[in-house]
This record gives C-alpha cells, sequence and structure tokens, in this order.
C-alpha cells in the first residue's frame, strides 16, 4: 500500500542488522528521508557534502517502484549509515554525505533486493545512479505464504492481530472457528463472541459494517468462510477515528485479498458429517483496473440438541414448580456472494465498489414435554412441538474514493448502503400425553433494518513525528418490526388472541458525528495518540400500541489516549476511552417471543444507550523465542442494558425476559498470552482470561416490588494451541479452550470446552491441499449448566450439545499470476453501532429451540 507505515518496517528491517533497535526512529511523515539518531554508529560517521540520487523501476513493466527502501552502509565497517525511500515517481536522493566508500541496498516487498557495491564518493561530488532495476520476486512470495511461519500473533500499538490463514484446522468451517483461537476473544457453542467477556463489541468486516452484523453476531459469522480470512484484529481501546459504539472494543475480520496481475481462481470445499461446505473466489486484474468474484455456500445438519429445566416460582402466594424435558434439531444453509471493482483513476487516486449479499436459512425443531406442580399438586402433562424460522437476507453495496497527496497525507470519501430483511417465526402444535391435538399456535415477526452512512475523513503529517486526522459521519437507519401472535384450535385458521399480540415497531435513528486525532512520538521512543470524538444521535420511535414512545435525542462526547514506550525491549501501553452502546433490534423489539411458554423474551423500545469507561495497561517482550503479552484492564458500565426476569402474573409457572437501563457492570482483570516458536516451524500458544465483575440491577422481590439486585464473582477461560509444519508439505495443528461459568445478574451461565485437531498435505506445485480435522472427538457432548435465580424465582437449565464432528477438507487454485507492487485502497466506511442479537444474551434455560 502506499502508505509511510508499510515503509518504516522494511526500511527497518534490513537497517538493523546493524542499527541498534534504539536507534531507530519511525518516521510519519512530511519528509521521505530517515536519519539515523545521534549517538548510533550511524550518527558517527562524519558529515559532508556529497550526494547519491538515481530511480527505482520494476524491471518487467518499466514503471517507477513507489516508495521503496533504500539504506546505505558504510563498504569497510558494514555500519548503517543513512536511509530514505523513493518517492511516488521511484525517485530518492541521500544528501550530506561524507567522502568515502560505500554500499548501497534497495528493497520493496514482491521484489528481489539489489545491491550496489564498492561506491566512491568525494566531497562535494553528485553521483548519480540512474535508473536501478528492481526484478519480482515470485520465489519469495511463495515462499512467505506456503512455508514460512509467519509469527501466529502480531502487536501492534493500538491492536492484537491474529494470523488466521495460518489455521488448517478451519478448513472448511466458518468464522466461528477462526474466532474461537484468537486471544482475549471468547466464543460459546452457539457462536455469541465475547470480548474480555463482554458481548457489547462492534463487528466489522474488511473495516466495513454490516447490517448483518447488527441483527446477529453468531448468525452472521457463520456467513463468512474460514478459508477466506486472512487475520483478525482485537482492537481494546479504540482511538477517537474509530465510532464510539462497542464497549467492549472493536473486532475486525480481515479477507484475503489479491494486488497480483492476472487471472486465478481458489476452489475451498469440505464435507464432514455435520457440515459441509463449498466456496469459489476468482480474482482479475489488469493494469489500472481489478476484479473479485466469489460465492460461498455452507450447509449444516445433524446437529443435536436436549434440555432439561427445572424452574419454580412463586407469585401471589402460589408456588409453582415447571419440570421440562426437550428433545430436538437443526440444521442451517448459510451463503455469501460478492462482486468488487477497484480502478486507479491516477497514481494518487482509486475508486472501489463492491456489492455483497449474504442468506441465512435456519430451521430448528423441538419437542417439549412439561409439567407443573401447583403447591405440590402434580398437574397434567403436556406435549409441545415446536417449528422455528430464522431467515434473512442482507444486501451491502459501497462505493469508495481515495486521494493520496504524499506519504501519510490523504483524503477520502465513502458511502455504504445496507440493508438486511430478518424473519423469525415459529409454529408450534399443543398435544395431550396422548398425542392428541388440542391446539396451535403462530408467531408471525419480519423486520427490516436498512441504513446509509456518508463518512469523509483527511490525515496529514506534521513535521517528521506527528500525524493529525479529522473527519465526520452521518448515518441514516430505519428499524421496522411487523409482529403478530395467533391461535387457532385443531383446526380451523388463526386469530388473534387480543389487541396485544398484533403491533408494529418504527425507529428511526439517526446519527451525526465529528473527530479529531492527534499522535505525536518522541526520538526516545514515546508514542502518545490522544483524540476526541462527538456524536449526536436524533431518534423518533413508535409503536401500533402506544404511539410516539417520546424516546429523547441525545449527545456523548467520546475521548480517548493511548500511550506506549519501548524500554529495554519491553513494551508499555497504557490506555484510556469511552465507549457508547446503542441498543440492538433484539433488545428494542416489543415482539412476543414464546416459542416456549415456560421462558418468554419480549425487547424494550425505550431502552437508551448505555456508557463505558475503558482503563488499560498492557506490558508485552519477547524473551528469545518466547513472545509474551499481559494486559490487566478496568471496565465501568452505567445505565447497561440488562436482561431482567421475572415470574409471569398470568401464565403459570412462565419467567419472563425483558431488557432494562437499570444496571451497572464493573469489570477487573487481565489477559496473559505467551506464543512460543520452538523452531521455524513449531508455534505454541497458551493463553488465560481472568477478570472480577460485579453487576447491579433492578429485579422484583417477595412483595413484587422493585428491589437492588447485586452479583459478583470471578470468570476464568484459557486455552492452548499448537501448529507444525513438516517435510514434504505435511502439516498439523491442534486447540483446546475451556470456558468457565460466566456471572450473571441473576446466577450464573454454565461452562464448556472446545477441541480441534487437523492434517494437512499440500500438493507438491503448491496449488492445492487435502486435510482432514476433526472436533470434540473425545467426548460424546458437552453439557452447558445455568443457574438463574432471584426472590421470586428459581431456574436450573441444563443444554445438552452433540458436536462431535470430522470433516475433510480440499483446496486449488487454477490461474497464474504476476507480482504488481500493492497500491493503496479507498477506505471504507466503519459502523455498526448497535447490540447484536447475541449482545448481552445467555441461555434463558427451558428446553427453548436454538435460534
Amino acid at each position: 500500500m502506499k502508505t509511510s507505515a508499510l515503509l518504516i518496517p522494511l526500511f527497518l528491517l534490513f537497517a538493523s542488522a546493524s542499527l541498534p533497535v534504539q536507534a531507530q526512529f519511525p518516521i510519519m511523515g512530511g519528509s521521505s528521508q530517515t536519519k539515523a539518531l545521534p549517538g548510533t554508529a550511524g550518527d558517527q560517521s562524519p558529515k559532508g557534502n556529497a550526494k547519491i540520487t538515481g530511480i527505482v523501476l520494476d524491471s518487467a513493466q518499466t514503471k517507477a517502484v513507489e516508495f521503496a527502501s533504500i539504506a546505505l552502509y558504510n563498504q569497510t565497517t558494514g555500519n548503517a549509515v543513512d536511509g530514505t525511500v523513493a518517492d511516488e515517481k521511484g525517485k530518492f536522493a541521500l544528501t550530506k554525505l561524507a567522502a568515502g566508500q560505500y554500499r548501497l541496498l534497495i528493497s520493496f516487498v514482491g521484489f528481489r533486493n539489489k545491491t550496489i557495491d564498492n561506491l566512491t564518493i568525494t566531497n562535494g561530488q553528485s553521483l548519480d545512479l540512474g535508473v536501478i532495476k528492481l526484478s519480482s520476486s515470485v520465489k519469495t512470495l511463495e515462499e512467505v505464504t506456503v512455508v514460512g511461519q509467519a509469527a501466529l500473533i502480531e502487536e501492534k500499538v493500538d491492536r492484537l492481530v491474529y494470523n488466521a490463514d495460518k489455521d488448517m484446522t478451519a478448513k472448511g468451517g466458518d468464522a466461528t472457528d477462526v474466532l474461537r483461537k484468537v486471544p482475549l476473544l471468547t466464543v460459546d457453542l452457539d457462536g455469541n463472541v465475547s470480548l474480555r467477556g463482554s458481548q457489547n463489541i462492534r463487528v466489522l468486516i474488511n473495516n466495513k459494517p454490516s447490517t448483518i452484523v447488527a441483527s446477529s453476531v453468531a448468525d452472521a459469522m457463520k456467513q463468512i468462510p474460514a478459508d477466506q480470512i486472512k487475520t483478525v484484529e482485537v482492537i481494546t481501546s479504540p482511538s477517537a477515528k474509530y465510532d464510539a459504539e462497542g464497549s467492549g472494543g472493536i473486532i475486525n475480520i480481515i479477507t484475503k485479498k489479491n494486488s497480483l496481475q492476472g487471472l486465478n481462481l481458489n476452489v475451498d470445499s469440505g464435507v464432514g458429517n455435520r457440515g459441509s461446505s463449498l466456496s469459489l473466489n476468482g480474482n482479475y486484474r489488469k493494469g489500472k483496473a481489478g476484479f473479485t468474484l466469489g460465492g460461498f455456500g455452507r450447509a449444516n445438519y445433524n446437529t443435536i440438541t436436549r434440555t432439561r429445566l427445572d424452574q419454580s416460582s412463586e407469585v401471589n402466594g402460589v408456588s409453582t414448580l415447571t419440570r421440562q424435558t426437550g428433545d430436538g434439531t437443526s440444521s442451517g444453509l448459510f451463503g455469501q456472494y460478492n462482486l468488487g471493482f477497484d480502478y486507479d483513476l491516477a497514481k494518487n487516486q482509486s475508486l472501489t465498489a463492491g456489492v455483497r449479499y449474504g442468506v441465512r436459512n435456519m430451521l430448528s425443531q423441538q419437542d417439549l414435554i412439561t409439567q407443573l406442580f401447583t403447591n405440590g399438586s402434580a398437574g397434567a402433562v403436556s406435549n409441545r412441538n415446536v417449528d422455528v424460522k430464522n431467515l434473512s437476507g442482507t444486501l451491502d453495496a459501497n462505493v469508495d474514493y481515495l486521494h493520496t497527496f504524499k506519504p501519510q497525507q490523504e483524503w477520502s470519501i465513502s458511502t455504504l448502503y445496507s440493508r438486511n430483511d430478518l424473519t423469525n417465526n415459529f409454529d408450534a402444535d399443543l398435544l395431550t400425553n396422548a398425542g392428541e391435538l388440542t391446539g396451535r399456535q403462530r408467531n408471525l415477526n419480519k423486520s427490516l433494518n436498512q441504513e446509509f452512512t456518508l463518512q469523509t475523513d483527511y490525515q496529514t503529517p506534521i513535521r517528521k513525528n506527528q500525524l493529525i486526522e479529522f473527519g465526520g459521519k452521518a448515518i441514516f437507519r430505519e428499524v421496522t418490526s411487523n409482529y403478530r401472535y395467533l391461535v387457532a384450535g385443531p383446526t380451523g385458521g388463526f386469530t388473534t388472541e387480543n389487541n396485544n399480540t398484533l403491533g408494529e415497531l418504527l425507529y428511526h435513528q439517526n446519527i451525526a458525528a465529528a473527530y479529531t486525532s492527534y499522535t505525536y512520538t518522541t526520538k526516545k521512543r514515546y508514542t502518545l495518540k490522544g483524540g476526541l470524538r462527538y456524536e449526536h444521535t436524533f431518534l423518533d420511535a413508535s409503536t401500533r400500541e402506544s404511539g410516539t414512545l417520546g424516546v429523547g435525542d441525545y449527545g456523548v462526547l467520546v475521548p480517548s489516549i493511548n500511550a506506549s514506550k519501548t524500554i529495554k525491549g519491553t513494551t508499555i501501553k497504557l490506555a484510556y476511552n469511552r465507549r457508547i452502546q446503542r441498543p440492538g433490534l433484539q433488545q428494542l423489539n416489543p415482539n412476543y417471543n414464546a416459542a416456549n411458554p415456560q421462558n418468554i423474551t419480549i425487547g424494550n423500545p425505550t431502552l437508551r444507550p448505555e456508557l463505558t469507561n475503558n482503563f488499560e495497561l498492557g506490558l508485552s517482550k519477547t524473551i528469545q523465542k518466547t513472545f509474551v503479552n499481559a494486559t490487566f484492564f478496568g471496565r465501568v458500565t452505567n445505565n447497561a442494558i440488562t436482561q431482567v426476569r421475572q415470574p409471569s402474573d398470568t401464565l403459570a409457572g412462565a419467567i419472563i425476559t425483558s431488557f432494562e437501563n437499570v444496571g451497572r457492570q464493573h469489570a477487573y482483570g487481565t489477559n496473559v498470552f505467551a506464543n512460543v516458536a520452538v523452531t521455524s516451524k513449531i508455534n505454541i500458544g497458551l493463553f488465560l482470561n481472568a477478570f472480577y465483575t460485579s453487576l447491579t440491577g433492578q429485579a422484583m422481590d417477595l412483595e413484587g416490588l422493585s428491589a437492588t439486585v447485586t452479583n459478583a464473582g470471578f470468570n476464568v477461560s484459557g486455552g492452548t494451541f499448537a501448529s507444525a509444519q513438516f517435510k514434504n508439505g505435511w502439516g498439523a495443528q491442534a486447540f483446546g479452550f475451556l470456558q468457565g461459568s460466566q456471572v450473571q445478574l441473576q446466577g450464573r451461565q454454565g461452562g464448556f470446552g472446545f477441541f480441534t485437531l487437523g492434517v494437512k498435505k499440500d500438493f507438491k506445485n503448491k496449488k492445492g491441499s487435502v486435510g482432514i480435522a476433526a472436533e470434540n472427538f473425545l467426548t460424546k457432548r458437552f453439557t452447558i449448566h445455568t443457574v438463574l435465580n432471584s426472590a421470586q424465582f428459581n431456574q436450573v437449565n441444563d443444554i445438552y450439545l452433540y458436536n462431535r464432528g470430522v470433516r475433510l477438507t480440499f483446496t486449488y487454485k487454477i490461474g497464474k499470476m504476476t507480482m504488481d507492487a500493492p497500491k493503496k485502497r479507498a477506505r471504507s466506511v466503519n459502523n455498526d453501532d448497535v447490540k447484536s442479537e447475541s449482545s448481552g444474551q445467555t441461555p434463558t434455560g427451558g428446553a427453548q429451540p436454538r435460534q
């Protein structure tokens, strides 16, 4: 990419052979020349008035190699003397050189290094080297991509990067399989994602939002093929440049992109006892234009769930005990199709456009057997057969423009239109213990979430070590939900029970935002990045039942600060930021979801956003072959959107779950990660997440009055992974993870475990591979044991998941590509600011069909 952020690591890579780390000073723009710091070997060389100039060209295409790295060494001592980078036309100049004999090294990613020895210059001389041609290095590219063991985990100033393309066990899987292995993240068996124990996260795909994520993170991850994920970025302390949403932080999933010339087609497939997949992705690039076309399909089947529920409650002096068991199955079809286009309008201008369509069809069936005991007397046994349909279609379309003036000085305009049609219906047959049909129920709930975003950003360097960024953004969002709750006898048509079972939600949310951010780096390797963002939200909400809800507009000021310092190889980072989390459709939707009438869920359209203050201290160090990172964090959330459960006063034995802004959440803990490069081809990693959390909210007491409820405790999870590359293209990888029970406002959610093992064999020409991966093959099932309670009820819920699986994978590449210098593409819109369907959710028990 045309950015000095890429140039610095390249230059340091070659200069560090003889230049101490402490002597390397990253340039942030302004000048293209890199100087040695005072006190270093380079600085000890006498200065003069000589000069070396030249032009770097691509030998194959006879065009400039923009921003190639130039390093100058003393021919006798081998010490680094000076360095610079070429400009957009490939030109470079090294000035103020003393007379002497030198060696020049020219390098750039995708090209073979070029060395010019025995350069002799005298005082006052201007030595013009003319045209220097670099040849393409296709062989090097293959070695780095296929053979080399790049770091599995990388730490950057404001994020942790997991290189997912090294994960062979995820072949044939989806994004959920990848996220389970990312440090700091926790993914439960339903695919709900947490960051440091918080599900209030913001998920981006290639720096872009999508309404598919706004409806459900868990479902969205099932639509992204694991084979196409390059990296996963975990941003725990976002700067002001990022939207203020996501109190837990940001997860950015980067898919594989192609900056090569030519045509290629990748085929990825997998087949197993619980799921199969097929992915086709093509890329074509010629000159200034590039096209991508891809499709992915995945089918899940043979998914068995079994549940058991014991639930007791007391309302108006009447005690009720519910005992319920359930057996069910689920299946799903997921697809994602995309078309992309990019064009270089000029050397410093680019246009990017894309369309993506995602589809999700999830079907589940469950047979529930329920018996109620009233004041100790057993009632009749009832049977209930439930079929649930969870369907959606998502369209994302974007057009982005980028103008690069010089390294790190750029201006961009980004647009995005996103639309998600969501259907979540259920049909239930009510049966006697003898199997006789006594009645039917139906819930129809169709929702539409659409939004348009316009964003502009500008950044420019100030001198050599400062960068300023500012921009603005507008989001226009409309959410509608139509819901009907219908009943019928054994025969005949469906009718509404009462006026409360027929409704509509209309929710308009418009957001205006502006930000500024400033970065400063000192010569002693201190880095300080601070920023301020303001967001104002305009709301207009109404329901058919209640009319206008009167949810007022609000504004929020979001500061952020990040500081880092490297001391004797140890990097220390301090961070603070404030985040906002707006309610999502599942929390807002007042639809009466009674697929399991003993566990009913209803949303609250009057919810306000929650605000979180985050504090973080991070330490990282490489000790020989081991990289260690330890982070200590604190998180304080006010006005938290919290699940509140209470017994129904109209339906005996039922528990109703709703959402209220009544909570305060405090969390304090640590994340520890270690990666050991045993050899250049064997890696072993360990990670541990542990934090103490305290939750405070409101719930009903025995008299039916609102009372303060507090719950606290430790949450612990951890795991290990190992990967190895062997001769003749063989490789293996293993992963294991354990999640302890999690503290909830009214009890604790049960923990679980997960493990995988995979083996892969690359073909000799490295154009394809075959493999086998197995998950949870040592256990028949997992049990999630959840205990929830309050003054009015007690609930014990066991969910048994049968997910032992094995799958065969196959990949093949067709086509021939040639290396082209990577171009910087237009920046895309970043926004996904609402709580997902899974955010803040825990199993509410009671043999509820998986949705």
